[in-house]
């Protein structure tokens, strides 16, 4: 069974930083392409970001705007997402997920997801 857990949310002001982490079944190492979704209140899930297998070939939604870094440790089996610049509209709901396949992923149809880590950007 794999397991994606989050963490790292939280409630922070408009322009600070916050750094998601998603810690991935061992058993899983390296071989899950791995994403960053998110869903606010009364709206569908939107695709925030994928990272490849090898880490080398990353992804982003139109609105992260070079505001958001995804990264991935296959050594400690982890999936990171850096947020910098925060804005009120990107409170949601972030979900880990993990793919067999990019294409699986990117349509937003993952093999895995993680239970969701809440992140409130508020003044």
């Amino acid at each position: 069974q794999v397991q994606l857990v989050e963490s790292g949310g939280g409630l922070v002001r408009p322009g600070a930083s916050l750094r998601l982490s998603c810690a991935i079944s061992a058993r899983t190492r390296g071989t899950l392409y791995m994403g960053w979704f998110r869903q606010a209140p009364g709206k569908e899930r939107e695709r925030v970001a994928t990272i490849s297998l090898s880490g080398r070939t990353t992804d982003y939604g139109d609105f992260v705007k070079g505001r958001f870094t995804i990264s991935r440790d296959n050594a400690k089996n982890t999936a990171d997402l850096q947020m910098n610049g925060l804005e009120p509209e990107d409170t949601a709901v972030y979900y880990c997920a993990g793919a067999t396949t990019m294409s699986t992923l990117a349509a937003g149809t993952p093999d895995y997801w993680g239970q969701g880590t809440q992140v409130t950007v508020s003044s």
